[in-house]
């Protein structure tokens, strides 16, 4: 009777995991030069999307270290689309409250974000959309970003 609870809670646990997760479509990770992320530096997501009937929902990942000097962090966000359409877009994350503490879930003095960027969003073409990402923060090298990624799911 034992062993069947065991294989029944294993059983139950893998199929929740791979449940979890059924709306990703994409998501990835761009890790940031231990020197820094200079102001110049875009980082690129080439993101294939055949669904031309859901909407998506888009999140940036933000990885920092506890060392970040600011509370938030501004971000050009640029999405190019197949037939060649390029829209920017300006933002501001919050990654810590008023109080100081960082927003997130952490392990030591790394805190990871998910951060809902635009929801239920359209995508007319099938093929290869570019997100781009870019710092607009005023330091030239900005310290203290360790990660930065891109998450795109479906919405139901």
């Amino acid at each position: 009777m034992r062993q069947f609870f065991i294989i029944f809670l294993v059983l139950s646990l893998i199929t929740g995991l791979i449940a979890c997760d059924q709306k990703k479509v994409f998501e990835a990770y761009h890790k940031i030069d231990e020197k820094g992320w200079n102001k110049d530096s875009i980082v690129v997501f080439n993101v294939l999307l055949s669904d031309t009937i859901k909407n998506h929902n888009l999140y940036v990942n933000i990885r920092n270290k506890g060392t970040y000097a600011y509370s938030n962090i501004y971000l050009f966000l640029t999405i190019g689309s197949p037939d060649g359409v390029m829209r920017t877009d300006t933002v501001e994350f919050t990654l810590a409250d008023p109080s100081g503490k960082w927003r997130g879930s952490g392990i030591g003095g790394l805190h990871d974000n998910q951060i809902p960027y635009k929801s239920s969003v359209y995508f007319p073409h099938k093929g290869d959309y570019k997100f781009m990402i870019k710092h607009g923060m005023r330091d030239n090298v900005l310290q203290g970003i360790r990660d930065v990624g891109f998450r795109v799911e479906k919405t139901y």
